[in-house]
């Protein structure tokens, strides 16, 4: 048996913590999220947050794209960016970034290392908390000049919310996670405007009304300014490609490598958010970083097109709006052709309301299931599909899913992996071990 290395004794350590991510939250109520224990990690360890500004994004959809797009501008700008996002797709050094690097195997064993005689006195503290923490102390010690931090969960709550973040920006808010922030607009917008600080700077995508009355609602709570996107500068999306989407905001035309009308939200959302940064730091963004910046962005997992023949697309649709929007897209890109769609999804997500927007365009359907705790089994997708008239094919796991899929696919079908962005990782790393690209890093088993 092969020793363990450093980097494993390292996870294994964190993962020993209560670990949200593999296992349902039963409340999001603060008996569950106590932020005083990362504070209390942090104090411990000079309070790492306080040393740069950050930029803290939370949303229902979206954030991860508008953190990956903002980091990649400042970047361009020439300023050294820390990126902490989640989940990961392939390895946990996915989740934290200093100038578009991963944190390095070692860096991670050190910093666990310096971190537990401080974490194992502080009960109760989860695997996230400890993440988090990890995350702003790599930052630190990197020297980054700004901290770019995606929220986990809700936003009020969430262990990133210790954070004093420069401008707090709101991502597109919909319906997910409704057993823990509640089952109306007002609720989950409510949570994610947690993040909203006392007289400080928002960055708001558009929003349902329902949501947008909310956050502007604890602005005024907060005497915090408010910048929605769209209502001070306008923009177009104008030629799109598989390749690319031009973005015109200002007399400027921005490249965007990721698809899809939402992702140009999002990216006028990131710039929004780095101009808003202007105004509370000494960073400066010239428009030629802001075009760089786009047009460099790789946010894998997000409408990825790995094949075009046939056309085989990975996404991390995982709720009914983002279905909703993933269909648009399919249909706006690819006209005409047939699709053939592998589905999987969390247990705690809305499968009902993906399967409902995605069912009536799909002529052939695969349900399956990630390697993951969380994963709802193929079995029940099919019972909810035959629900609503469809009965669909059924695969124990996503390279098998996939192998049904090829052995029949013809030039002009449209493979989609989409439901959950497990699946979407798992999909990825089959077909990169199929020899298509290079295998991606992953961590030890």
């Amino acid at each position: 048996m092969q020793p363990i290395s450093a980097y494993k004794q390292a996870l294994n350590y964190i993962y020993s913590h209560t670990n949200f991510e593999r296992k349902q939250m039963p409340k999001y109520d603060m008996t569950t999220l106590d932020l005083s224990r990362v504070t209390t990690l942090l104090e411990k360890l000079d309070n790492p947050h306080h040393q740069y500004p950050a930029l803290l994004i939370a949303g229902t959809k979206g954030k991860g794209s508008t953190a990956a797009m903002s980091d990649s501008i400042i970047r361009a700008a020439g300023y050294k960016t820390g990126l902490y996002t989640s989940p990961h797709l392939h390895s946990f050094r996915e989740r934290i970034k200093m100038d578009g690097e991963l944190i390095s195997e070692a860096d991670v064993v050190e910093l666990v290392r310096q971190m537990r005689p401080y974490v194992d006195p502080i009960a109760g503290i989860t695997a996230w908390e400890i993440m988090t923490a990890l995350a702003f102390l790599a930052f630190a010690r990197a020297g980054v000049d700004l901290a770019v931090l995606e929220v986990g969960l809700g936003g009020r709550l969430d262990a990133t919310n210790v954070s004093k973040p420069s401008v707090s920006v709101i991502t597109s808010i919909s319906y997910d996670h409704t057993h823990l922030l509640g089952n109306t607009f007002p609720l989950i917008a409510r949570e994610k405007a947690g993040i909203i600080k006392q007289q400080g700077l928002v960055v708001s995508a558009p929003q349902y009304p329902e949501a947008m009355t909310e956050i502007e609602a604890v602005c005024r709570e907060k005497d915090a300014r408010l910048i929605v996107v769209g209502d001070e500068v306008s923009w177009r999306v104008g030629r799109v490609s598989l390749d690319e989407q031009i973005v015109y905001r200002n007399g400027q035309a921005y490249a965007i490598p990721l698809l899809g009308r939402h992702q140009a939200v999002n990216a006028i959302t990131a710039l929004t958010a780095v101009e808003a940064l202007q105004s509370k730091t000494d960073l400066r963004f010239s428009d030629e970083a802001k075009k760089e910046g786009l047009a460099a962005v790789r946010w894998p997992g997000r409408l990825e097109i790995l094949n075009k023949n046939p056309m085989f697309i990975v996404d991390s649709a995982m709720n009914g709006d983002s279905a909703r929007k993933l269909r648009q897209t399919l249909s706006d890109y690819f006209p005409g052709r047939n699709l053939i769609l592998i589905f999987g999804s969390s247990g705690d997500h809305h499968y009902s309301a993906m399967l409902k927007e995605l069912l009536p365009y799909a002529d052939r359907v695969i349900a399956t299931q990630a390697n993951h705790p969380r994963s709802t089994s193929p079995e029940i997708l099919a019972a909810v599909a035959q629900t609503m008239d469809r009965m669909i094919e059924t695969a124990p796991t996503v390279a098998q899913a996939l192998d049904m899929a090829l052995a029949k696919a013809e030039e002009r079908d449209l493979i989609c992996v989409a439901g959950s962005l497990f699946c979407a990782a798992e999909a990825r790393y089959v077909w990169a071990e199929k020899g298509n690209f290079p295998l991606p890093p992953t961590d030890p088993i």
